[in-house]
């Protein structure tokens, strides 16, 4: 089962990775990054994907970007994976985006990648959504932003 959440309510910011990570306590450091889609993010991402259509960050290093630099994205989809499974058998699927995808607004939630297991997708600077197939994740999303939605219902009212 796919957990979400969206936050567009009740904050200065919508899409800093630095107040999202304070959320899931963390958490991010368990997983390696597949960032996909990327426009407008932090200059260090930029410059680690430069020249191809996606970075591949440790969550370590993912969490030392953005600490140093706490920016705004403005659109992304940051895919986290557990630490067994490789880039090359990530890579044997379609790479998630953000801009047109029309599956964040339906019910049941799904994820992009299918072996993803969290996917944080920063929209236009307007709003952070939050999918995972950890309830505890998107709990504690919804906790740390408490104008944040749950996605299911969020979808199923418009």
């Amino acid at each position: 089962m796919v957990y979400g959440a969206i936050n567009e309510k009740g904050e200065r910011w919508y899409t800093q990775m630095g107040r999202v990570f304070d959320a899931i306590h963390d958490k991010q450091t368990e997983y390696n990054w597949l960032i996909t889609d990327i426009e407008c993010v932090p200059r260090k991402i930029e410059e680690l994907c430069y020249g191809k259509d996606f970075c591949w960050v440790t969550g370590e290093e993912l969490t030392k970007i953005v600490r140093e630099n706490d920016s705004q994205w403005a659109w992304a989809v940051l895919s986290g994976f557990d630490k067994s499974i490789t880039l090359s058998e990530i890579m044997q699927y379609p790479k998630p985006y953000a801009d047109g995808y029309k599956g964040f607004w339906k019910n049941p939630l799904s994820m992009q990648h299918p072996l993803a297991v969290i996917e944080i997708v920063p929209w236009d600077n307007s709003l952070t959504l939050f999918f995972s197939k950890r309830e505890a994740l998107a709990n504690d999303f919804l906790k740390f932003f408490p104008f944040s939605k749950e996605l299911s219902d969020y979808n199923s009212r418009t």
